[in-house]
């Protein structure tokens, strides 16, 4: 394997006898896992391990093939390098900044872990981190999803990368023919559960509990987490969720563009793609250049995304909600005050009169009671707050109230407000922006990202960690000297925990309307 030090059988010819022999290593000499032994690296009380091969390289034959299993290696695996992300695009300033996701690879499929645990036997929780990104961008090398701080609160934290855009989520035909379960495009979320099965039969060995795992992301990783919620094929493979600015709970839709699409309509997507790249076969497909599918348009944002296959995901999730046919497991999930901040400028009052005609037709004079559009500022805020609440907000509802009503488990919703920190140039918006959250929740509230954060950020950090952690340990967030978060109410009458300095403070569901109204958009477009 690429990765593993060549020197290691003569520089430890008594450890290459063990291997030999089947001899077991020390924690100092080794740690055995599917494929091989790997060494990590000490930092201030914890071991961190980075790039750790979870499944097969998908190249060659296996670009567009679900994941295989690892690839073995015969020396000692020294991890303390993050792998290469998935191929995408790269934004102009990303090199400059702390979110870069560094060198790129097919050969992506790799897992990080932070581990305080002294030994094999401590059976510490296990938080599983899914990265956002649009399903198109993103890894796990971005320095705010370290998880060095979550882990000195006494869990082990994984990261995983899966694979993006076209290379995550192609459906065509001949694919589809080619696989035993009868479906394609959604080898990303396959990458994910691969991951999640390498963490149930390796992370005892780290020192994690594995009947003790949460898995938790952000934008897409929260959307991720929300559709493996409802996949049966992530049942038993954790036990907890926290989505984070997440949710799928759109109609899945055979025409159009809007609504999670049918394999059908994929498929019909990924012909375009072949015709665009002059692939004829899918020998063709998989012989392109890394280079010429990352240039295609359709490696930007939206451009491929998760689909309703039948096998991953079996259908509208809406229903399987509605009908108790998802993954009871104990969540917790919420959204932030201005998340269309980040998505969304440029839009006047025209402009936002002529989208919700589009977007909304019959509805239109509706959206436009609970969207104004009555100047170009508050048409601007409103085209904002139209992005929040269809892609984050309105599934999270959802999500809350649909299994506080057929569910058991426990279900915990929040909403982050705080303010977002003033930059070292620029004007800050109004709340908090799509992932603002995220350096909360990992402790990183220092400079990073040149936000000059205060002592209020730094206590309502140290509070969202001990919330998120308390979680993953009980399934329930409260606990001592922190302020009671109560469970979902469907009513909505002081049920969810709003997340701003002084202090976070209960209250009812936000922007109420907006989601009556998005839910009377989705029932529509269902019928």
């Amino acid at each position: 394997m690429k990765r593993t030090s060549d020197k290691i059988r003569s520089q430890y010819p008594l450890l290459a006898l063990a291997l030999l022999l089947g001899i077991s290593c020390t924690r100092q000499e080794g740690i055995r896992v599917e494929g091989g032994l790997v060494k990590g690296v000490e930092e201030e009380g914890l071991t961190v391990y980075k790039g750790i091969p979870y499944a097969a390289p998908p190249v060659g034959f296996l670009r567009w093939a679900p994941p295989q299993p690892v690839t073995p290696w015969d020396t000692l695996l020294l991890a303390n390098e993050f792998a290469p992300a998935c191929p995408q695009v790269v934004f102009p300033d990303a090199a400059s900044m702390d979110n870069s996701v560094g060198p790129q690879s097919e050969d992506c499929l790799y897992l990080n872990i932070w581990t305080p645990a002294k030994g094999s036997t401590e059976k510490l929780p296990v938080m599983v981190w899914i990265h956002g990104g649009g399903f198109a961008i993103g890894g796990t090398r971005i320095s705010n999803y370290s998880g060095e701080k979550l882990a000195r609160k006494g869990v082990v934290v994984v990261s995983l990368s899966y694979r993006l855009g076209a290379f995550g989520f192609l459906a065509h035909p001949e694919l589809t023919r080619e696989s035993d379960a009868g479906a394609s495009g959604n080898y990303g979320l396959l990458d994910q559960l691969a991951g999640l099965k390498w963490v149930q039969n390796n992370i005892a060995a780290f020192g994690g509990d594995p009947e003790n795992v949460t898995i938790f992301g952000e934008s897409a990783g929260g959307i991720s987490v929300s559709m493996l919620c409802g996949s049966p094929l992530a049942k038993g493979l954790f036990h907890r969720a926290i989505s984070q600015s997440g949710g799928s709970f759109e109609p899945v839709l055979d025409q159009g563009d809007q609504g999670m699409a049918t394999l059908a309509r994929a498929e019909k997507q990924g012909l375009d793609f072949a015709t665009r790249m002059g692939a004829h076969t899918l020998a063709d497909l998989r012989a392109l250049p890394i280079g010429t599918i990352v240039n295609d348009p359709s490696s930007n944002m939206g451009g491929f995304w998760p689909i309703c296959d039948r096998y991953v995901i079996t259908d509208d999730q809406y229903k399987l909600y509605s009908e108790g046919r998802y993954n009871d497991v104990d969540v917790l999930i919420g959204t932030n005050s201005n998340e269309g901040a980040m998505f969304v400028f440029g839009v006047n009052q025209s402009i936002l009169q002529e989208m919700l005609q589009q977007s909304f037709g019959p509805l239109a004079s509706r959206a436009e009671e609970v969207f104004p559009a009555t100047n170009d500022s508050i048409a601007l805020q409103s085209a904002r707050n139209i992005f929040r609440d269809q892609m984050f907000a309105w599934p999270t509802w959802t999500w809350a109230r649909l299994q506080s009503r057929t569910g058991k488990s426990n279900v915990f919703v929040y909403y982050f407000d705080q303010r977002e920190p003033a930059m070292n140039q620029g004007i800050p918006t109004i709340g908090a922006s799509h992932s603002d959250e995220i350096n909360y929740v990992f402790g990183h509230v220092d400079q990073n990202f040149n936000y000059q954060y205060t002592e209020s950020d730094r206590e309502l950090s140290s509070l969202l960690m001990d919330y998120w952690v308390n979680f993953a340990s009980t399934g329930d967030p409260n606990g001592a000297n922190l302020p009671a978060w109560p469970r979902f109410a469907d009513k909505g009458d002081r049920a969810v925990m709003y997340f701003r300095s002084p202090e976070p403070e209960v209250g009812p569901v936000p922007n109420r309307p907006q989601l009556e109204f998005l839910e009377e958009h989705f029932t529509m477009l269902r019928k």
